[in-house]
């Protein structure tokens, strides 16, 4: 399992590469639990991290194959 320093560069990089590639996608960034929590202090920990990244991730596998360009190294 990924530390949290490892997940919380993963999910820069891999934010970054939305923003810059796909910014079209940013929209949904807003809208993911993470980014709006529920909660007045939420706890992040490595679970929640790791569950980011894999949606961050399945936003990409799902939307990169409509671009030919993007190369999946996710």
């Amino acid at each position: 399992m990924k530390t949290e320093a490892e997940l919380s560069e993963n999910i820069l990089k891999m934010t970054m590469t939305i923003r810059n590639e796909f910014p079209e996608l940013m929209k949904y960034l807003n809208e993911m639990q993470i980014t709006i929590p529920d909660v007045v202090t939420p706890e992040i920990n490595i679970k929640i991290l790791q569950d980011y990244y894999e949606s961050l991730q399945d936003l990409l596998r799902k939307y990169a194959p409509t671009h030919p360009s993007f190369i999946n190294n996710f």
